[in-house]
């Protein structure tokens, strides 16, 4: 009997670090409300304590040090700590002061168009990225972090040997959530971020610093380039000599097809005495007609390509309700 008593109760302890670690994802990387493990808790608030599993939530989210240093928008955890707030108050539990007192602190914050996401990774380590809330901010849709930048993060954590010791090349940056995962994780030998519109570009370099990939003792190399898909030269290619090159995201315009095709042909083409490099485009498939006609300029361009099948392991906390492909290009 005391050997299935102290069973349960480890079970029960796993249970609760595991619903605390995702209230903890869920709130640093600012996930929709609905993804938060709310049911776990009202089970929790059950069969626990109230007021320490309450405790335990706040610790791990608005009380957590990460929150002192890269906190989410004032909007963002307003809108957390009322809907937990709601979810005590129906379960009928004990007020807690700490609770009240982080929505009034949050209630009296200015409001600023810019918030932090951090993302934890398996390693122990955090991707924390400053970002615009509004889906285009100057002029620009790179100053937000989209699904496929989280799946394409997702697969290199599940293929890290894509990157060990290699050179690597990130068109279409954007924040560089996938960039900066790759180095902290994957143990590339350099890696280049780049993008082309200048305050996209600005914020990518403050991220990657950030995240202290701009030392002068870090490792891998790494660095910031802007990076035109229509007039980079093929000596600059050369001299970046990638090994491989990602991008995720990148196909959402017909406009820019053209010449973001006609780069990876580039890319791709056979050089004496170089291995092209591999090449993988991730993208959320929101007008397939665009997606489409993406294929069709690769294939007139004499490049073909696979689709990456198979899972990946669900690391993020995002919707996974879009339709995301990845596919290696080959000539």
């Amino acid at each position: 009997m005391m050997v299935a008593e102290s069973n349960e109760k480890h079970s029960r302890n796993e249970n609760k670090d595991e619903f605390l670690k995702q209230f903890k994802s869920c709130f640093f990387s600012t996930s929709r409300l609905a993804l938060f493990p709310w049911t776990v808790l009202e089970q929790e608030l059950e069969l626990s304590e109230s007021s320490q599993i309450i405790l335990a939530v706040l610790k791990q989210t608005c009380l957590h040090r990460l929150c002192k240093k890269f906190p989410p928008s004032a909007r963002y955890r307003k809108l957390f700590l009322t809907e937990l707030i709601r979810r005590v108050e129906a379960a009928d539990c004990e007020p807690l002061d700490e609770l009240y007192d982080s929505l009034a602190e949050v209630v009296s914050a200015q409001e600023a168009a810019e918030g932090y996401r951090t993302f934890l990774l398996p390693c122990g380590g955090t991707v924390s990225l400053l970002e615009n809330r509004a889906l285009i901010s100057e002029g620009t849709t790179g100053l937000v972090t989209w699904e496929a930048a989280l799946y394409l993060a997702e697969w290199a954590l599940d293929h890290p040997q894509t990157f060990t010791s290699r050179k690597i090349l990130e068109l279409g940056s954007g924040l560089g959530l996938t960039g900066v995962t790759v180095c902290r994780s994957c143990s590339p030998s350099k890696y280049v971020f780049s993008d082309a519109h200048r305050s996209v570009l600005q914020r990518l370099e403050d991220n990657v610093r950030l995240n202290r990939l701009l030392e002068n003792d870090a490792t891998p190399e790494v660095s910031v380039e802007q990076l035109d898909w229509t007039d980079v030269t093929d000596e600059r290619l050369d001299e970046i000599g990638a090994d491989v090159v990602i991008a995720s995201d990148v196909v959402y315009d017909p406009d820019i097809i053209a010449g973001l095709s006609q780069l990876l042909s580039r890319i791709l083409r056979p050089k004496r005495g170089r291995i092209s490099p591999e090449v993988f485009i991730c993208s959320t498939v929101r007008n397939p007609q665009t997606y489409s006609g993406f294929k069709k300029q690769l294939g007139d361009a004499g490049i073909g390509h696979h689709v990456m099948g198979g899972a990946v392991g669900h690391v993020f906390q995002y919707d996974r309700v879009s339709s995301i492909e990845l596919i290696q290009l080959y000539v």
